[in-house]
C-alpha cells in the first residue's frame, strides 16, 4: 500500500512539474523597450474638461430627462439645437455625450438607460448634420451624479446628457 501511495505522489508530482515549465513559445522572443518620447500636447484646453455640468462651456448645454425615459423632448430638442452649431463651428474637437441617471434601480439597469440617452441625443445630433465620427458616447449610469439626495430635484438634476469637448 506505502508503495502505491508513494508511487502516485511521484506521478502527481512530475506531472505537476511538466505542466509548470515555460515552453519556448511562451516567452517574448523581443524585449520591450520603454519609449522615451513622453511629450504631452502642450496646448492647453479652453474649457473645463470636467464636461458641461461645469456651466463653463458656452455652446454646450446639458439635457434632462424624465424618469426612466430616455427620448429626446421637445426642450431637448431646442438645446441640442445650438449643441449641434457649437459642435460644427469648433470642428478641432470630436464631442463625448454622457449619459447619466439618478440613484435608482440598479448599477446594470443605470447603465444601460444612460447608454440609450447618449445614443438618443447622438442620433439627433447626427440629424441635425453633426458627423458621426465627430461624436462618442459613454454611459456613467448613476456613478456620477451631480447633485446627492433622494429628492426629486436631485433625481431630475442626475438624469442628463452632458458634453466633454475632446481635443482630435
Amino acid at each position: 500500500m506505502f508503495r502505491k501511495l508513494t508511487f502516485a505522489f511521484v506521478a502527481v508530482a512530475l506531472v505537476a512539474a511538466c505542466a509548470s515549465k515555460k515552453k519556448s513559445t511562451d516567452v517574448e522572443s523581443s524585449p520591450v523597450t520603454p519609449t522615451t518620447d513622453t511629450a504631452v500636447e502642450s496646448t492647453p484646453m479652453s474649457f473645463d474638461a470636467t464636461g458641461s455640468d461645469s456651466g463653463k462651456i458656452p455652446g454646450l448645454e446639458t439635457v434632462h430627462f424624465d424618469y426612466d425615459k430616455s427620448n429626446v423632448t421637445a426642450d431637448n430638442k431646442k438645446i441640442l439645437q445650438a449643441n449641434a452649431e457649437w459642435i460644427k463651428k469648433n470642428t478641432t474637437y470630436k464631442v463625448q455625450v454622457e449619459g447619466h441617471c439618478d440613484n435608482r434601480g440598479t448599477i446594470e439597469y443605470n447603465l444601460a438607460l444612460g447608454e440609450r440617452r447618449a445614443n438618443a441625443v447622438k442620433a439627433y445630433l447626427v440629424s441635425l448634420g453633426v458627423p458621426t465620427a465627430r461624436l462618442s458616447i459613454i454611459s456613467y449610469g448613476k456613478e456620477k451624479p451631480i447633485e446627492q439626495g433622494d429628492s426629486e430635484a436631485a433625481f431630475a438634476k442626475n438624469r442628463r446628457a452632458n458634453f466633454l469637448p475632446v481635443q482630435q
